[in-house]
Protein backbone atom coordinates (compact mmCIF):
# COMPACT_ATOMS: atom_id res chain seq x y z
CA UNK A 1 0.00 0.00 0.00
CA UNK A 2 1.09 3.59 -0.67
CA UNK A 3 1.55 5.83 2.70
CA UNK A 4 2.28 9.23 2.64
CA UNK A 5 5.63 8.19 4.60
CA UNK A 6 6.55 6.58 1.18
CA UNK A 7 5.68 9.70 -1.27
CA UNK A 8 7.95 11.32 1.36
CA UNK A 9 10.46 9.66 1.19
CA UNK A 10 10.22 9.39 -2.27
CA UNK A 11 10.52 13.09 -2.43
CA UNK A 12 13.58 13.19 -0.62
CA UNK A 13 14.99 11.22 -3.31
CA UNK A 14 13.54 13.39 -5.78
CA UNK A 15 10.94 11.30 -7.02
CA UNK A 16 7.45 12.76 -7.46
CA UNK A 17 4.14 11.72 -7.67
CA UNK A 18 3.39 12.02 -11.29
CA UNK A 19 2.05 15.86 -12.38
CA UNK A 20 -0.92 14.54 -13.80
CA UNK A 21 -3.63 16.68 -11.83
CA UNK A 22 -4.80 13.51 -9.79
CA UNK A 23 -5.61 13.27 -6.78
CA UNK A 24 -3.87 9.99 -4.59
CA UNK A 25 -5.43 9.09 -1.61
CA UNK A 26 -3.75 6.95 1.60
CA UNK A 27 -4.48 6.55 5.05
CA UNK A 28 -3.37 9.39 8.04
CA UNK A 29 0.15 8.88 8.78
CA UNK A 30 -0.81 8.51 12.30
CA UNK A 31 -3.55 9.22 15.07
CA UNK A 32 -2.11 12.47 15.81
CA UNK A 33 -2.05 14.12 12.28
CA UNK A 34 -4.06 14.44 8.66
CA UNK A 35 -2.99 16.65 6.14
CA UNK A 36 -3.33 17.46 2.39
CA UNK A 37 -0.14 17.96 0.36
CA UNK A 38 -0.27 20.15 -2.69
CA UNK A 39 2.66 19.14 -4.79
CA UNK A 40 2.72 20.21 -8.61
CA UNK A 41 -0.37 19.11 -10.66
CA UNK A 42 -1.10 16.56 -8.03
CA UNK A 43 -2.36 16.22 -4.68
CA UNK A 44 -2.34 13.76 -1.80
CA UNK A 45 -4.78 13.67 0.90
CA UNK A 46 -3.44 11.20 3.62
CA UNK A 47 -6.75 10.60 5.68
CA UNK A 48 -8.89 8.10 6.91
CA UNK A 49 -11.36 9.10 4.04
CA UNK A 50 -12.82 6.98 0.89
CA UNK A 51 -11.16 8.30 -2.40
CA UNK A 52 -14.65 8.25 -3.40
CA UNK A 53 -15.99 10.92 -0.60
CA UNK A 54 -13.25 13.10 -2.17
CA UNK A 55 -14.32 12.62 -5.86
CA UNK A 56 -18.05 13.73 -4.12
CA UNK A 57 -16.35 16.93 -3.00
CA UNK A 58 -13.70 17.69 -5.37
CA UNK A 59 -14.27 18.18 -9.45
CA UNK A 60 -11.86 16.48 -11.72
CA UNK A 61 -8.87 18.12 -12.36
CA UNK A 62 -9.37 21.46 -9.63
CA UNK A 63 -6.47 21.02 -7.51
CA UNK A 64 -7.57 24.30 -5.93
CA UNK A 65 -10.28 23.17 -4.02
CA UNK A 66 -8.55 20.49 -1.95
CA UNK A 67 -6.69 23.55 0.05
CA UNK A 68 -9.91 25.86 -0.36
CA UNK A 69 -12.04 26.52 2.98
CA UNK A 70 -15.33 24.40 2.17
CA UNK A 71 -13.45 20.94 1.51
CA UNK A 72 -11.05 21.90 4.27
CA UNK A 73 -14.31 22.29 6.66
CA UNK A 74 -15.44 19.24 5.25
CA UNK A 75 -12.57 16.90 6.20
CA UNK A 76 -12.93 18.51 9.78
CA UNK A 77 -16.01 17.58 10.47
CA UNK A 78 -15.31 14.04 9.17
CA UNK A 79 -12.07 13.85 10.77
CA UNK A 80 -12.52 15.05 14.08
CA UNK A 81 -9.40 17.22 13.25
CA UNK A 82 -9.09 21.14 13.02
CA UNK A 83 -6.57 22.58 10.48
CA UNK A 84 -3.07 23.77 12.03
CA UNK A 85 -1.84 25.56 9.29
CA UNK A 86 -1.61 26.23 5.90
CA UNK A 87 2.32 26.00 5.25
CA UNK A 88 4.63 25.71 1.83
CA UNK A 89 6.89 22.45 2.68
CA UNK A 90 11.13 22.92 1.87
CA UNK A 91 13.27 20.41 2.07
CA UNK A 92 17.43 20.11 2.28
CA UNK A 93 19.83 17.10 2.61
CA UNK A 94 21.63 16.61 5.38
CA UNK A 95 25.49 18.58 5.18
CA UNK A 96 27.70 15.44 4.62
CA UNK A 97 31.31 17.00 5.06
CA UNK A 98 32.75 16.41 8.69
CA UNK A 99 34.38 20.12 8.42
CA UNK A 100 31.13 21.72 7.43
CA UNK A 101 28.80 19.85 10.18
CA UNK A 102 31.52 20.89 12.48
CA UNK A 103 31.81 24.87 11.34
CA UNK A 104 27.31 25.00 11.48
CA UNK A 105 26.96 23.71 15.04
CA UNK A 106 30.68 24.91 16.65
CA UNK A 107 28.42 27.44 18.86
CA UNK A 108 25.17 25.43 19.43
CA UNK A 109 24.31 24.09 22.87
CA UNK A 110 22.21 21.20 23.66
CA UNK A 111 19.23 22.05 25.60
CA UNK A 112 17.34 19.71 27.74
CA UNK A 113 14.94 21.78 29.34
CA UNK A 114 11.13 21.50 28.39
CA UNK A 115 10.35 25.02 29.90
CA UNK A 116 10.40 26.94 26.70
CA UNK A 117 7.35 27.45 24.76
CA UNK A 118 9.56 26.74 21.38
CA UNK A 119 10.18 23.30 22.98
CA UNK A 120 7.23 22.72 24.04
CA UNK A 121 4.88 23.39 21.19
CA UNK A 122 7.57 21.13 19.28
CA UNK A 123 6.87 17.98 21.44
CA UNK A 124 2.76 18.53 20.66
CA UNK A 125 3.59 18.02 16.70
CA UNK A 126 6.96 15.87 17.08
CA UNK A 127 8.64 13.17 18.49
CA UNK A 128 11.91 12.25 19.25
CA UNK A 129 12.88 16.79 19.96
CA UNK A 130 15.88 17.96 20.39
CA UNK A 131 16.94 21.14 21.07
CA UNK A 132 19.79 23.48 20.87
CA UNK A 133 20.69 27.61 21.41
CA UNK A 134 23.23 29.85 21.03
CA UNK A 135 24.93 32.72 22.85
CA UNK A 136 22.85 34.87 21.67
CA UNK A 137 19.42 33.42 22.40
CA UNK A 138 19.02 32.01 19.29
CA UNK A 139 17.09 28.27 19.36
CA UNK A 140 17.14 25.34 16.34
CA UNK A 141 15.15 22.31 16.97
CA UNK A 142 14.79 19.36 15.35
CA UNK A 143 12.16 16.24 15.60
CA UNK A 144 10.30 13.75 13.39
CA UNK A 145 7.05 14.72 12.40
CA UNK A 146 4.58 14.12 9.58
CA UNK A 147 4.42 10.86 8.47
CA UNK A 148 8.01 10.52 10.45
CA UNK A 149 10.14 12.70 8.58
CA UNK A 150 12.81 14.95 10.15
CA UNK A 151 11.57 18.79 10.66
CA UNK A 152 13.41 21.82 11.72
CA UNK A 153 11.77 24.26 13.70
CA UNK A 154 14.09 27.85 14.54
CA UNK A 155 13.38 30.81 17.00
CA UNK A 156 15.66 34.21 16.49
CA UNK A 157 15.45 37.30 19.29
CA UNK A 158 13.99 40.06 17.94
CA UNK A 159 16.88 42.04 19.30
CA UNK A 160 19.44 40.11 17.38
CA UNK A 161 17.23 39.63 13.54
CA UNK A 162 18.68 41.24 10.30
CA UNK A 163 22.16 39.40 11.29
CA UNK A 164 22.25 36.13 9.63
CA UNK A 165 21.32 34.13 12.47
CA UNK A 166 18.02 32.79 10.87
CA UNK A 167 20.39 31.04 8.11
CA UNK A 168 23.15 30.32 9.96
CA UNK A 169 20.52 28.01 12.21
CA UNK A 170 19.14 26.70 9.34
CA UNK A 171 21.96 25.72 8.25
CA UNK A 172 22.94 24.29 11.17
CA UNK A 173 19.79 21.87 11.50
CA UNK A 174 20.95 20.04 7.97
CA UNK A 175 24.21 19.36 10.20
CA UNK A 176 22.11 17.90 12.90
CA UNK A 177 20.79 15.18 11.63
CA UNK A 178 22.44 11.89 10.65
CA UNK A 179 24.59 11.83 6.77
CA UNK A 180 22.27 10.38 3.80
CA UNK A 181 19.14 12.01 5.33
CA UNK A 182 17.05 14.81 4.85
CA UNK A 183 14.56 17.53 6.99
CA UNK A 184 11.98 19.76 6.24
CA UNK A 185 10.94 22.98 7.30
CA UNK A 186 7.05 23.99 7.11
CA UNK A 187 7.00 28.02 6.54
CA UNK A 188 3.19 30.52 6.00
CA UNK A 189 3.25 31.31 2.55
CA UNK A 190 3.14 35.04 3.90
CA UNK A 191 6.30 34.78 6.17
CA UNK A 192 8.94 35.94 3.38
CA UNK A 193 11.44 36.89 6.04
CA UNK A 194 11.85 33.03 6.98
CA UNK A 195 11.47 31.84 3.39
CA UNK A 196 14.18 34.10 2.15
CA UNK A 197 16.14 32.19 5.53
CA UNK A 198 15.46 28.81 4.52
CA UNK A 199 16.52 29.76 0.43
CA UNK A 200 19.72 31.31 1.91
CA UNK A 201 20.39 27.91 3.64
CA UNK A 202 19.81 26.12 0.45
CA UNK A 203 16.22 24.38 0.73
CA UNK A 204 14.16 23.84 -1.83
CA UNK A 205 10.57 24.48 -1.85
CA UNK A 206 8.84 20.90 -3.11
CA UNK A 207 5.05 21.82 -2.14
CA UNK A 208 2.75 22.96 0.03
CA UNK A 209 0.44 21.49 3.04
CA UNK A 210 -2.83 21.81 4.96
CA UNK A 211 -2.02 20.32 8.51
CA UNK A 212 -5.08 18.48 10.51
CA UNK A 213 -4.64 18.16 14.32
CA UNK A 214 -6.87 17.03 17.17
Amino acid sequence: MTTLADILRGIEGGVFPAPDLSITVVPAPSDRESCVVALTAHIVIAADVSPAWVAGLIPDGDLSAPLNPPFLYALEQLTGRRVNAIDQMLLAPALTDPAERATAVKDLTDLTERGHPRIERAWRYRDDVHAYTTPYGGLVLTGRGLAGRLEVALEVPESTRGNGHGRQLARAARALIPPGSHIWSQVSPGNAASTRTFLAADYQPVGSEALFVR
